[in-house]
């Protein structure tokens, strides 16, 4: 809202329209209570052909542009592409068409319009677009943005079960308390998350999500994420091989903000390396679980992944170190471990090798309410970041040479 008048600024901005067409267009959003600031332009405009923008349209609340994409539909992408970078996060772009091919209707939602109408323009098609704007504004206004966490998992090599951990404490925050979840495979291919979920992964890519986050919303995403039958909500990798992108850091950043105002937890499993991709990960990050197994090369790998963190200078605050597969035969001490790292272990989880293999070959996850030392430990993980007490059952006496977890 204005905080002067209580009005809610809108910038209207056409391209390449016919006056009279244009006009209209400014006469009908004119109609809606909101303070209004119009521009014209006559060519399509990009970064090599930046226009003078005024004040009044930059400090606009929201902004709503029209674009037809008749005269040349390439410089009508590249148009709506600028726009994007000039208003970020808060434009509404409408391609504007005589055509109904649905080879430009493609390319005008790739390039990032939301909305696409024909002519001649009907001007009752456009009042419904203005008023799904309204109640979208307004409710975005009205109502607090609640602030979810973003926990993500690194290995300190491959093989030491960082997966699996994310995908149980992903599905004990849905079981056990009912949190909007939302589970990322963030590896460039051949990610496992979809395998051990048993869902098909080759449609719901987190990569295109980031390659769309100009244009991302909340039944934009609901697209693109896979449902599990618990109500965990899935983003898969690509499981093709050879056949990925390089993503760039802040379109990641930008859509790890917009996810966890969606939901309570979004947990990431990431690869290994500590790229650019890796810090913004990590800088935006509520917590950074570091994963490894007792055993010398992986304790090696994670004492060198956080030393690499600290010169980076990154704060031990955030980092939480995880021991998986956890025994008190055969395995490097807690007292060794923490001195190769210089850090507190923070979660210990028992060896149950077995059982997750079978629980990965079926593509079904080992259930929370089962007699599992390993569940019963991710429950309580899964207890101790909700604020809550491990259920009774889970939380009688142990049995004697059982397992016992350690929690920061």
């Amino acid at each position: 809202m204005n905080t002067e008048s209580g009005i809610f600024n809108v910038a209207v901005i056409t391209v390449c329209l016919d006056p009279d067409t244009a006009e209209r267009i400014v006469q009908q959003v004119e109609r809606m209570p909101w303070l209004v600031a119009a521009s014209n332009f006559e060519a399509y405009i990009s970064a090599a052909r930046r226009p003078y923008i005024g004040p009044q349209l930059k400090a606009a609340q929201g902004c709503i542009a029209i674009v037809d994409f008749d005269h040349n539909p390439e410089e009508a992408v590249e148009t709506t592409k600028y726009l994007q970078q000039l208003f970020p996060g808060k434009i509404t772009v409408i391609a504007l068409a005589k055509s109904r091919e649905p080879e430009l209707l493609l390319l005008a939602m790739r390039g990032g319009c939301t909305e696409f109408l024909h002519k001649p323009l009907k001007l009752d098609a456009f009042s419904e677009v203005l008023r799904r704007l309204e109640r979208q504004w307004t409710a975005t206004s009205a109502k607090p943005v609640a602030i979810g966490s973003i926990l993500s998992f690194f290995g300190a090599k491959g093989g030491v079960g960082t997966t699996t951990l994310a995908v149980h404490l992903a599905m004990y925050l849905v079981q056990c308390h009912g949190k909007r979840t939302l589970l990322i495979d963030n590896h460039a291919e051949l990610g496992h998350v979809s395998v051990y979920l048993g869902l098909d992964g080759s449609r719901f890519h987190f990569n295109e999500v980031v390659r769309n986050v100009s244009r991302l919303d909340s039944e934009l995403l609901q697209g693109f994420v896979a449902k599990h039958p618990s109500g965990l909500d899935v983003l898969s990798s690509p499981d093709v091989c050879g056949n990925f992108s390089v993503l760039d850091p802040e379109a990641v950043s930008k859509t790890l903000e917009f996810l966890r105002t969606e939901y309570d937890f979004v947990i990431l499993d990431c690869d290994t390396a500590v790229d650019e991709n890796a810090l913004s990960i990590i800088d935006i990050s509520t917590r950074v679980y570091l994963v490894a197994t007792p055993e010398i090369g992986a304790i090696r790998d994670l004492s060198r992944y956080v030393d690499n963190l600290m010169q980076i200078d990154y704060t031990t605050e955030k980092m939480h170190v995880v021991i998986n597969r956890f025994s008190s035969r055969y395995a490097v001490s807690v007292e060794q471990i923490e001195k190769a790292i210089r850090l507190p272990i923070a979660i210990r989880l028992p060896n149950s090798y077995t059982e997750l293999v079978r629980s990965v070959n079926l593509g079904e996850p080992v259930p929370a309410k089962t007699k599992s030392d390993f569940a019963a430990q991710c429950v309580k993980w899964a207890n101790s970041l909700v604020g809550t007490q491990a259920p009774a059952a889970q939380s009688g006496t142990q049995k004697k040479g059982s397992f016992v977890a350690m929690w920061m």
